[in-house]
């Protein structure tokens, strides 16, 4: 049996913490005495301790350790824990790594001029024939599940890229949304081909919009917007339809955000 000063040494716990698990029930001693209150742990509770700490370093609460614990014989249940946290250490990662590139970016800008220059020209998108996969998908960042759909089932048919070949997403909600967002992502082709259980063939008329190319990640789109709004006010236009970006160069074929080229299209018209 240890006193807890020595069962703290042991395990690299602070008795303050100790204490704190004791309390909750996450690692209570296998005796305290009832007239001093002092704990005394057994030397097999050191596994348990180190345990905690473990979990507690890969970024878990003590509620979710505390379940962990309570389900440690449950070899599946325990790794299935570790890999929804895995997921959710990814996400925070991916989070902050966008993070840090707006500070990057930020720091670069400050002290110089912030207006962005991006060209807007007023153009005609041809008349086009694409496949098509439309979807109300969690967020817009996760649009890529629309083009995975599309690939995947547009692979057995041996689809001929159109000329030049468009590869848009339309954003069909009227506003911002944060979640549940209607997106449609084409690609156009040559020939035709027969409907899959989710992509659609059909052909687009042409379209006039305000157009804007930048290059670089998604996250100057704020400023992109900008650009194009002062050009359709300064010029005599009204928007006149739903918003799409043309890519490119997108996320499929480079990892590399500073390398990708997005067209950020408004349909408009000639205000009367």
């Amino acid at each position: 049996m240890l006193k807890i000063g020595d069962f703290s040494k042991l395990s690299r716990v602070s008795i303050r913490m100790l204490r704190h698990y004791d309390e909750i029930g996450l690692l209570i001693p296998e005796f305290t005495d009832p007239f001093t209150g002092y704990r005394h742990y057994g030397e097999a509770q050191l596994t348990a301790a180190n345990r905690i700490t473990a979990l507690r370093d890969m970024g878990f609460g003590l509620v979710a350790i505390a379940e962990l614990m309570r389900r440690s014989e449950d070899t599946e249940a325990f790794r299935q824990g570790l890999l929804r946290q895995k997921e959710e250490t990814l996400q925070e990662a991916e989070n902050i790594h966008t993070r840090l590139r707006l500070l990057d970016t930020a720091l670069e800008r400050l002290g110089k001029d912030n207006a962005m220059n991006y060209t807007v020209t007023l153009k005609e998108i041809p008349k086009r024939y694409v496949a098509s996969v439309r979807k109300v998908i969690p967020s817009y960042d996760k649009e890529g599940m629309l083009w995975e759909i599309l690939m995947r089932e547009t692979a057995p048919l041996r689809m001929q890229d159109g000329s030049p070949c468009y590869t848009t997403a339309i954003f069909h909600d009227g506003e911002f949304k944060e979640n549940d967002v209607d997106v449609e992502v084409q690609k156009s082709v040559k020939g035709t081909y027969p409907d899959t259980e989710n992509v659609v063939f059909k052909t687009e008329p042409p379209i006039q919009v305000a157009s804007a190319t930048c290059k670089g990640s998604y996250e100057q789109m704020n400023a992109v917007n900008e650009a194009v709004a002062h050009w359709v006010g300064d010029n005599g236009y009204v928007f006149a339809g739903k918003a799409f970006n043309i890519y490119h160069v997108s996320p499929h074929e480079t990892q590399n955000p500073d390398e990708y080229v997005t067209e950020v299209c408004y349909p408009v018209r000639k205000q009367v």
